[in-house]
């Protein structure tokens, strides 16, 4: 009997459990494969006691609609930086791969497959480089790597970042005043970009393009007249003014891989006021709400179609590799060239151009 382990790290994603289900169900397929489970990515491995689960056919019935993932997910350490606490009361890190590797042959396990963003597959293509056989499979709601066309969990954050455009449509024209949405996205303005096109926004400000204050500030006047009117700012978590920084939040937690964005939303109200806007302005922070719940049809497609390819390149030995959707075909690629360099908003991209004709001001 071979055995398969999936593991899923960094952030949740809508379509997680889609991807786990289809690889139990193609590996049912082939027979002789046991598919097993590992909670929270690498934590399970390199807990005492292992946190392992076997993923059959019981297991894996009806979650490809359900968001979130059943093996749990965590963005907080890793073979390479595992947390351990110091004799004087602080923490350190302390590198396992090589114990998360003699775990693995104890177990038997032929093949890891590992799903995640930019983070989890630079650990998949260090541990590919000490002999482990695995492939990844991309997953952030970020958009962010450029060695596939999308990933899954992309269009659902979009879906809902639009859904919340369209309410605040309603309420900011009700009281004539700015409203500023808040979107995930990272170094990435994909979300903000695309949220910002489909929902009518008049203000789309991105990592990309860092932005002046005072055309923010011009852009929100022309939308007035008589002091009556409103604007909508879509704000994505890692955009900057042209004069300063990302805003960040202080992180306590243990292990944690990032440093955090967020409040950016904040920071843009108050130097809206600052810069003379009279007009009233409210911030609403999206957050985790755009990651969560159930993935619509096209993310649990494109994650179902990631979840056979993945075990199929495992049957066909395509280690050191990561699933890529290039249109019309699911391909793989390595993942050396999957991590050589975002996918970030250009200024001549089609959509960009489109926001354009359509009058979005990007504050620049």
């Amino acid at each position: 009997m071979n055995r398969v382990l999936v593991m899923n790290g960094g952030g949740d994603a809508p379509g997680l459990n889609a991807v786990i289900r289809a690889i139990v169900k193609r590996a049912q397929l082939a027979k002789n494969w046991q598919v097993l489970g590992s909670i929270q990515a690498f934590n399970g491995i390199l807990r005492e006691p292992m946190e392992i689960v076997e993923l059959d056919e019981k297991a894996v019935a009806g979650i490809h609609y359900r968001g979130g993932t059943i093996l749990e997910t965590t963005n907080k350490g890793g073979p390479f930086n595992w947390p351990v606490k110091n004799n004087d009361g602080t923490w350190g890190s302390v590198d396992r791969s090589d114990d998360l590797i003699n775990r693995l042959k104890y177990l038997n396990i032929d093949a890891v497959i590992n799903l995640g963003g930019d983070g989890s597959q630079r650990i998949s293509h260090a541990l590919y480089k000490k002999g482990l056989n695995i492939i990844g499979v991309p997953k952030t709601i970020d958009n962010d790597l450029s060695a596939t066309d999308s990933t899954f969990g992309f269009q659902t954050a979009i879906q809902i970042a639009t859904e919340s455009v369209d309410k605040l449509v309603t309420t900011a024209a009700s009281h004539n005043r700015v409203f500023i949405l808040e979107v995930m996205g990272r170094d990435a303005g994909w979300i903000a970009l695309n949220a910002a096109v489909a929902g009518g926004a008049e203000i789309c400000l991105i990592p990309e393009i860092p932005y002046d204050i005072n055309k923010v500030l011009s852009a929100i006047e022309a939308r007035f007249h008589k002091d009556r009117g409103f604007a909508i700012i879509v704000v994505a978590e890692g955009a900057r003014p042209i004069d300063g920084n990302q805003h960040t939040i202080s992180e306590i937690e243990v292990g944690s891989a990032h440093v955090r964005l967020g409040g950016v939303a904040g920071k843009l109200s108050q130097d809206l006021k600052d810069a003379g806007c009279r007009y009233g302005i409210r911030e609403t922070v999206l957050g985790h709400i755009q990651r969560g719940g159930v993935p619509i049809a096209y993310d649990r497609v494109l994650a179902s179609q990631f979840g056979v390819k993945a075990f199929e390149m495992v049957l066909e030995q395509k280690f050191g590799r990561m699933v890529s959707y290039r249109h019309p075909r699911i391909i793989d690629v390595s993942l050396e060239e999957a991590i050589a360099e975002p996918n970030l908003v250009t200024l001549d991209t089609a959509l960009m151009k489109t926001a354009r004709g359509l009058g979005i001001s990007f504050g620049d």
